[in-house]
This record gives structure tokens, C-alpha cells and sequence, in this order.
């Protein structure tokens, strides 16, 4: 039914996009054998019968009528079972936001990282804070890995990649030690994606450079921001 598809016009990419995944689960389909695609079966055919008879067939369309038939996974004892999110995870605790993390690779940095901004606007709604971790080049780093002047405050957590890149965690603290307020101001940061009209790679981008942390020109390649409402004293 994929390759029908693909006959019609349609790119593995759309097919993922109407089947609300990412292309990867399409590939599975030729590598990992029949079994792989069970789950989207009926959503496929769905799909086929509606282009095969002349109806709609842009993405959108064929993504609400895929989803009529598609059900989520299960595991052996019934339970639905966890999607992956590699690149984005949120967590909520309760009706009142308290944490937030998110992640993004080289892909969608390139394109801003807007999956990451609700994130911060959940903190800054809450008054909460901020901390990240960035991978770049080795290289690019202008600061010495550790220094105090990096990331002061807090742990300056650093990992070697065999690829040449290199992560380093940020989060400042400020206060005396024992009373220390750990993370950045989320309100300032929502500022400053605001400011870079919603990018946030750039903004995050732009203050490593402008504070003499990371080399002008250097691409941040993988990003981890968390966010945290501080427990009231």
C-alpha cells in the first residue's frame, strides 16, 4: 500500500506526515518486515481507497482520515504503550505546571527550535527558571571546559563526543551558597526568543556568543533545555 502510494505522487516523507509519524516508521516497513507496519494497515488502506477514488489529497485530509483507523500500540498486559520523543519530552505534574524538559537535534535547530518554546513559556507563565545543555563543535567553545568563568555556580557538567562536538550545561546561580537560585529567569529568556521572533536557537545562539562562550558562526547541533518551577520558601 506504501508503494501505491508513492506511485500516486505521495513522498515517504507525506506518507509519514498522514500516518502522524516520523519517516523512519516508513522505512521500517521495507527493512524490518510485514509485522512492523500492522498497526497502520487499515489506516493505509484507508488512505489508498480515498486517492484510488478521486477524493482529497493533501496531507491534511488524508492525515484526519488515517487517523480514524490508526490505534496506538499496546503492551503484552494491555497497557497503551510509551510513544517515543526523541526530540521533544514534556512532563506536567498535576493541573499546575512545575517542570518542562525538551530536546532538539541538528534538524530542527536548523529551523529554530520551535518545538522547545512552550517550554520556556510554560516557565515564564510560572515564574519559573531555566537551565540547557548545548552540543557544538569542540572547537568552537572559547571558554576552557570547567572553568568557572563557563558556567558559574553550578556543575559544569561536560561530555567528549567521538564526533569532535563536545556538551556543556548551563544554568546560573546566583545568591549565597546554601540560599543559591539555580537556573536562568524564564521570563528574561521568553524576552529574548520574543526578541529573536521565536527562534529559539538563534537566541540561545547569540547569547553564547555575545557572553564570549561560543565562536561567531558556530551551530549549536543538539539542545536540552529544562525548566522548573523553584519550590516557594
Amino acid at each position: 500500500m506504501t508503494d501505491q502510494l508513492i506511485a500516486e505522487g505521495f513522498t515517504k516523507r507525506q506518507i509519514a506526515q498522514i500516518l502522524s509519524r516520523n519517516s523512519a516508521i516508513v522505512s521500517h516497513f521495507y527493512t524490518r518486515g510485514p509485522r512492523s507496519g500492522e498497526a497502520y494497515v487499515e489506516g493505509l488502506r484507508a488512505v489508498v481507497q480515498e486517492v484510488q477514488a478521486g477524493g482529497p489529497r493533501d496531507v491534511d485530509s488524508l492525515k484526519q482520515l488515517a487517523g480514524q483507523y490508526i490505534k496506538r500500540r499496546r503492551t503484552k498486559d494491555g497497557k497503551l504503550a510509551r510513544v517515543r520523543t526523541p526530540d521533544r519530552v514534556q512532563v506536567e505534574h498535576d493541573e499546575e505546571w512545575t517542570s518542562g524538559l525538551a530536546r532538539a537535534g541538528r534538524q530542527h535547530l536548523a529551523s529554530g527550535g520551535s518545538r522547545i518554546l512552550p517550554v520556556i513559556e510554560k516557565a515564564a507563565e510560572a515564574d519559573g527558571v531555566v537551565a540547557f545543555t548545548v552540543r557544538a563543535s569542540k572547537g568552537r567553545f572559547l571558554i576552557d571546559s570547567g572553568d568557572e568563568g563557563d558556567s558559574p555556580g553550578v556543575a559544569r557538567h561536560v561530555v567528549q563526543r567521538r564526533d569532535g562536538t563536545e556538551e556543556r550545561s548551563y544554568g546560573n546561580a546566583s545568591g549565597p551558597p546554601g540560599a543559591r537560585r539555580v537556573g536562568f529567569g524564564a521570563r528574561e529568556w521568553h524576552q529574548r526568543v520574543t526578541e529573536h521572533n521565536g527562534d529559539v536557537t538563534a537566541a540561545i545562539t547569540d547569547w553564547m556568543v555575545e557572553t564570549g562562550r561560543l565562536a561567531e558562526g558556530a551551530q549549536i547541533t543538539h539542545l536540552e533545555l529544562r525548566a522548573w518551577k523553584p519550590p516557594t520558601t
